[in-house]
This record gives structure tokens, C-alpha cells and sequence, in this order.
């Protein structure tokens, strides 16, 4: 039996098959079905998995389309890879605190945690998340890096495809939402740890985002109009930890923004949006990172949604929704300007 029939056979065995479109040059071929249910098509991925495909459903007019994927060889994770570049990354952001704190070990301890602190509750919530859905997923890698802050960030590696909506948007909501909440309590006690300074004149403009200015208001000493408020290396740390979760919440592409709207809207919506995001990152300055999305845009494939595109979300996710939008707009911060 050759791979079309087996795939044709196995979808009849759990769909009414209305027909198939084979794509020319370039072109998806999918099959057409009707009277769609989300247990039948969990149990057609159960079916097609054993023989090496993924399908993927999407709605088509009045029916739905669905399409087949060649399952991925799973590559061998190797744990010790995660460990290395964890202490090489807790070397480099040690460095970078030290440097902050100039030269105070304590408080490069104090930043270099805080950091790690932040990435990882982000990166951990990810991986626990995809676990929660039965997504095949790593540990986090984190990326040292000669940075200000002594990395890029971290990440997990997704190898199996996401189920569902409401896996999408759990994989895409549970990292920012983690980090910020580790986010908040590391600003107030590096605000607390934080002193005044004499008004110099700086060269750089440093414009806090909405949540920082209101901690600052609640917790932080009151400067005069001589004086400025120095932060602590922790509250800095806390300031990268916001920033990375404006970032990571930018709607573009494979980012967690991307997930969760894709997962909330659909695929045309998505890439509209995505170009809007790009679009607020650059005016806020990120522009590096604007690059980065616009290349992650063009260069990639699409984002590929769930492999049932078609259930929805319930009202849990879709208020979850609504406080993950107010958690980016805290977030909002323009880079800093040099002067």
C-alpha cells in the first residue's frame, strides 16, 4: 500500500471524504472532508503518527481541508549541552554584574541571579506548559553572550507539532506571564536597594515602561530636583526581565505574541499583525530586534498553527488573553537614547 492510500484510507476511516486537491508547482495538496469533530481528528493523528505523517486541519468555505506532513526524525537531546552553557551564561552574566556593580561581587551575584531568575521561570513555563500537552520539548538553552547584561536570553527546542488551539496559546502565554511575575518582586527589592544620586548630566535617556514607573512611584526614594535615583543591578535585572517580556509578547512570527494570536485569530490575521509588530518595535527603538523579526517574517515559512486549527479556545484562555494584553502594554518601554 503505498503512503497516498494508507493517508486516504485512514482519513475516510474517521471523515466523511469529500475529495483532494493536489496542488501544481508550489502548490499544498490537501484532502477535502466534512462533519467535523475534534475526537475524530485526534484519533486520525493518533493513526497517522504510527505510520510517519502529521496532518494539520484548517477550515475550507463550508468544509475543511486537511493537509499531511512527514513526521521529523526526533533528534537526540543531550542533557549535558543544557548544563554547560547554563554555567557558561552564569560566568557571563556574573561578569556583566560585576561590571555594574563596579566591582562588587555581592551585587554581581545579586544581578546575575535575579537575571537567571527571570529567563528561567520564562523558559521553564514553556517547557512545563508543552509537557502539560504532550509536546516533545528541551530543557532550556541558555545563550551567553558579551552583552551589557552577559546573554541573549534563553530557549527551548519544540520537536513534535502542537496539538491544538489551546495548546498554542499555552505555550505562548505561560512564558511572558512566568517571567513577569518573577519580573515584579526583583524590581521592588532592587528599587529598595537602589539609592540618589547627584543630577549629573548622563549620556543616555533611560525611559522606564508603565510597570516600573508605578513601582518606582510605590517603593522607590523620592528624588529632588537635584538629585536622580541610581538602581541597583537587581533593579536593572528586573528592567531586562520586562523588556524581554514586551519583546517576546511582540505578535510577529514564531515569538510568543505570534502564538498567542495566531492561536486567538487565525493565520490572515496573524500575518497582518505580525507586520504591526514589527512596526512597534521599531518605533520604540529596538531596531535591532525589528531586524530580527522581519527576517524571522520573510525568511521563514509561516507560522504553522496547531494541527487542529479548528477548535476554540474557552473562556478561561480568552480572559487570560485579555490580562496577557494588559501585561504587554506595562511592558511598553522605548530603547534607551544615547544623548
Amino acid at each position: 500500500m503505498d503512503d497516498f492510500t494508507l493517508i486516504e484510507q485512514s482519513i475516510s476511516n474517521h471523515f466523511p471524504l469529500i475529495g483532494f486537491h493536489k496542488g501544481g508547482e508550489g502548490k499544498e495538496s490537501y484532502f477535502i472532508v466534512g462533519n467535523y469533530r475534534p475526537e475524530s481528528f485526534q484519533e486520525l493523528a493518533r493513526e497517522l503518527d504510527k505510520n510517519g505523517f502529521i496532518p494539520f486541519i484548517n477550515p475550507e468555505g463550508y468544509n475543511y481541508k486537511i493537509n499531511i506532513a512527514k513526521k521529523p526524525e526526533k533528534g537526540e537531546s543531550r542533557i549535558i549541552f543544557n548544563i554547560i552553557l547554563f554555567m557558561a551564561t552564569i560566568c557571563t552574566t556574573l561578569f556583566a554584574g560585576y561590571v555594574l556593580g563596579k566591582g562588587d561581587i555581592w551585587q554581581a551575584i545579586a544581578f546575575s541571579a535575579s537575571l537567571l531568575g527571570i529567563i528561567g521561570a520564562h523558559e521553564t513555563a514553556h517547557y512545563l506548559a508543552a509537557r502539560k500537552h504532550g509536546v516533545n520539548a528541551t530543557l532550556p538553552y541558555f545563550i551567553p553572550a558579551p552583552t551589557i547584561i552577559g546573554t541573549f536570553g534563553a530557549l527551548i527546542n519544540v520537536k513534535s507539532p502542537i496539538p491544538n488551539r489551546k495548546a498554542l496559546f499555552d505555550l505562548g502565554y505561560s512564558g511572558p506571564l512566568a517571567g513577569f511575575l518573577v519580573a515584579i518582586p526583583i524590581i521592588l527589592i532592587g528599587l529598595n536597594l537602589s539609592t540618589l544620586g547627584a543630577n549629573t548630566d548622563t549620556s543616555m535617556l533611560f525611559l522606564p515602561p508603565p510597570i516600573m514607573e508605578l513601582l518606582t512611584f510605590l517603593t522607590a526614594p523620592t528624588a529632588t530636583g537635584d538629585q536622580i535615583l541610581l538602581l541597583h543591578p537587581v533593579a536593572f535585572a528586573g528592567w531586562v526581565g520586562i523588556i524581554v517580556t514586551m519583546l517576546n509578547l511582540m505578535p510577529v512570527a514564531y515569538l510568543d505574541g505570534g502564538h498567542i494570536v495566531r492561536s486567538l485569530f487565525g493565520p490572515n490575521f496573524h500575518k497582518i499583525v505580525s507586520i504591526v509588530g514589527v512596526v512597534i518595535t521599531s518605533i520604540l527603538g529596538w531596531y535591532f530586534m525589528a531586524l530580527l523579526m522581519l527576517f524571522i517574517f520573510f525568511i521563514g515559512k509561516g507560522h504553522p498553527g496547531a494541527q487542529d486549527n479548528i477548535s476554540s479556545l474557552d473562556r478561561k484562555r480568552k480572559i487570560i488573553a485579555v490580562l496577557i494584553m494588559i501585561i504587554f502594554i506595562l511592558c511598553l518601554s522605548p530603547a534607551p537614547i544615547n544623548l
